[in-house]
């Protein structure tokens, strides 16, 4: 079986191409669909290569790549082997990943009983359980949900909040556009893993990096 990388290796690993929850991603901007779309053969042609095969999101002018090994559900060197092959073939394109549009969304859902509550969560959305503590869209479409353990019941703060997966760079830019947006800095003590934000009324979202995770 595979070793895992854990978030913080894998997120430089490959120049480019950042870790989020769900695996290792790359945005590309193209200048027309038709290159978009022969940026997608290419990496087709990659994965039957090397029979590893990421998702792939192709839009007009612009395709997001994402890898991850399902088997043991992590970021492993099979997926840091494709990124690297991806990227050569951006060279010779003359495209390059653009760091600051990845992002990932991801729930979160704060539980005494984890064991108790995720699997309603699983047959209510659809997911898979799967590898790990999030539960997966199958269609690799919808966000993540997670499960965040509680030590103590807390019942005057919300117990779901988003967290907003981003690249490192991206980090404090979003954090200070949320601020002037009328948003507030809960608590920035988990930083640079993670910063806990509040709308005008309270509701969380946490924006999280892989910076110095070893998880």
């Amino acid at each position: 079986m595979a070793e895992t990388l854990n978030l913080h290796e894998a997120n430089q690993a490959v120049p480019g191409w950042r870790a989020l929850a769900s695996g290792l991603h790359a945005t590309v901007a193209t200048a027309d669909f038709a290159t978009a779309l022969a940026l997608v053969d290419r990496v087709g042609a990659i994965a039957e290569e090397q029979q590893h095969h990421p998702d792939l999101d192709l839009r007009w002018g612009r395709v997001h790549v994402s890898t991850r090994s399902h088997d043991v559900g992590g970021i492993t060197d099979r997926d840091v082997r494709l990124a690297t092959a991806v990227n050569e073939v951006l060279d010779e394109m003359g495209l390059e990943p653009e760091i600051l549009r990845v992002a990932e969304i991801e729930i979160a859902i704060d539980a005494m009983d984890i064991p108790a509550v995720r699997p309603f969560w699983a047959a209510v959305l659809g997911y898979d359980e799967g590898h790990g503590q999030n539960l997966v869209d199958p269609e690799s479409v919808r966000p993540l949900l997670w499960f965040q353990q509680m030590d103590e019941p807390r019942p005057q703060r919300n117990r779901v909040h988003f967290d907003v997966w981003v690249a490192p760079d991206e980090a404090e830019p979003r954090i200070a556009r949320a601020l002037e947006a009328g948003g507030r800095l809960v608590s920035d003590t988990e930083a640079p893993s993670f910063w806990v934000l509040a709308d005008p009324e309270g509701n969380e979202a946490c924006i999280c990096t892989a910076q110095e995770r070893r998880g």
